[in-house]
């Protein structure tokens, strides 16, 4: 078993710490991770999940969780991502980066008025992107009191993923405000974005 201590480390580092060490595993193996925050551990079990491994997590105090990640015999958890092929045009992985409560410059008040008909036109749109991402300002936009809520559920029922920061939700004190789509780090946000065919920022 690999051991981490990850306490007290910003996203996106326990998550990146944790895959390294998956990997070098080469096969079969636990990987266990100290983490001082449940956003940490929601981010360590989305790892887990995304790579088919299992996952316990265990509580030892309100700032430190021990949780342990295991790959099964014949895991494949390659360093890089192989692309297997080219999608045709009109499957395309679109994502949507959503960083402010409001779309472009200049009255503030506007741009919260744009940016909920743009969510309300991706509703309509005959393709919808693979996910929306929330970061810094933009994390208001999935928690309670956001106009676009209704816009946002639409699209996470049709399949469209709706990924919010952790960090950012919890430098505004949102994080039990939360009410659509999944907390996620930043090792996904650039990870979403840096397999995205095309990258869409209102």
């Amino acid at each position: 078993m690999i051991r981490i201590n990850a306490m007290g480390e910003a996203c996106p580092l326990p998550v990146v710490k944790t895959l390294q060490a998956l990997q070098s595993l080469g096969g079969a193996g636990s990987v266990e991770t100290l983490v001082d925050n449940e956003t940490a551990v929601q981010n360590l079990r989305r790892l887990a999940e995304s790579k088919g491994c299992s996952i316990e997590v265990e509580t030892i105090s309100d700032a430190e969780y021990r949780v342990t990640i295991t790959a099964a015999e014949g895991a494949e958890l390659p360093k890089e991502e192989a692309i297997a092929c080219t999608a045709p045009a009109a499957q395309k992985k679109t994502v949507v980066v959503i960083s402010a409560d409001h779309m472009g410059e200049g009255n503030e008040e506007l741009g919260r008025a744009l940016l909920k008909a743009f969510l309300f036109a991706l509703t309509q749109q005959e393709t919808l992107p693979a996910a929306i991402l929330f970061y810094n300002g933009g994390a208001a936009v999935t928690c309670e009191g956001s106009a676009s809520l209704e816009d946002l559920q639409a699209l996470q029922s049709q399949g469209v993923e709706i990924l919010t920061c952790g960090t950012c939700l919890n430098y505004y004190g949102l994080t039990e405000k939360l009410r659509v789509g999944e907390v996620t780090n930043m090792y996904v946000i650039a990870e979403k974005q840096f397999q995205a065919d095309c990258i869409i920022r209102p």
